[in-house]
């Protein structure tokens, strides 16, 4: 069975999760969102702040708080329904199949320890602790060993959490912004190191970012997230070439990189909705210059648009308006 027919590592169906128990004050998360990814392959999921990217990664480990709830959809690991697992099977599907990479490294890392320690309980063993730190691109290995975390650089510590969440092997490592804390030298060097281990591991990568221009050139896939959902979802290069909905061109309309010097940066007239519960209608209707009465009445849902998947009325009428442009 070559890699193309395989099940996919990650199927997120329709996933719905909601906060809070008080009545009235439910927050919904995630509200039906849908994906996949394959062995070795590299998603990047990109969205504002409060699209649910988080949410979503910390779902496939279910690491959420105590408070979460999940009102509806599946999400399937390797083909095991993460949240059907008792806790031993859940404890080991974290051991042997997930890895995670968090936003900061300073706070992933225990400070009253030295980093050898803590890459070697990681990997179940001292002796795989310096290929591991050497894999990642560290060098001066033996005081690397030595530190504590804070005796390292925010590149270097980076570098031992991936060290530390690839130690056993997984099949799926989910990234959340791993490079949120680093300048833009460091940022790009940490992109290629996780396509690298990619490549060399066969490694499924979910890389939640809002570097729209490093997900353009590392990612093979792009799941664009609004208000709980993914509404564009497809090659990277289609996705990033010409994009289908009007919040992935309102992303990439304002994204850094293309303002001209002493320009101010533009941004998104408006603010996404925090949901109380499902929206019946689509959530970006109050920020989008094509939004009509039939957008404002109905949940629009994914459908196959030139490539890609798209959750908008009028996305097939706007990729071909700008070709035509």
């Amino acid at each position: 069975m070559n890699e193309a027919t395989k099940p996919p590592l990650l199927e997120v169906t329709d996933l719905v999760i909601e906060f809070g128990d008080a009545p009235g004050a439910t927050h919904r998360a995630l509200d039906g969102a849908t994906l996949s990814v394959r062995a070795g392959e590299v998603l990047g999921l990109v969205g504002e702040s409060g699209s649910g990217k988080s949410t979503l990664g910390l779902a496939v480990g279910r690491l959420l708080a105590d408070n979460a709830r999940r009102p509806g959809g599946e999400l399937k690991v390797n083909g095991q329904p993460v949240f059907e697992l008792d806790d031993a099977a859940l404890r080991e599907l974290r051991r042997r199949t997930l890895g995670f990479v968090f936003q900061n490294p300073m706070v992933a890392l225990d400070p009253t320890m030295r980093v050898g320690k803590q890459v070697a309980l990681a990997a179940g063993s001292k002796a795989a602790v310096r290929d591991l730190l050497a894999r990642v691109g560290l060098r001066d290995i033996e005081r690397v060993e030595r530190s504590f975390p804070h005796q390292l650089s925010g590149g270097m510590a980076q570098r031992v959490v991936i060290a530390m969440a690839i130690a056993r092997g997984p099949m799926l490592l989910v990234a959340d912004e791993p490079t949120a804390s680093l300048d833009a030298t460091l940022r790009e060097q940490i992109f290629a190191l996780l396509v690298s281990l990619r490549d060399a591991m066969k490694t499924g990568v979910v890389l939640l970012s809002h570097e729209l221009r490093a997900v353009a050139r590392h990612c093979d896939t792009v799941a664009v997230m609004y208000a709980g959902r993914v509404v564009e979802y497809g090659p990277a290069s289609v996705v990033f070439a010409r994009p289908a909905h009007p919040y992935t061109q309102a992303l990439l309309a304002v994204a850094p990189g293309r303002e001209k010097l002493g320009e101010v940066l533009a941004s998104i007239p408006g603010a996404p909705p925090a949901l109380g519960g499902r929206s019946e209608h689509c959530a970006f209707a109050d920020r989008c210059g094509h939004a009509n009465a039939h957008c404002r009445a109905l949940r629009p849902e994914l459908r196959e648009v030139e490539g890609r998947s798209v959750a908008c009325h009028h996305a097939g009428e706007l990729v071909q308006f700008k070709e035509a442009a």
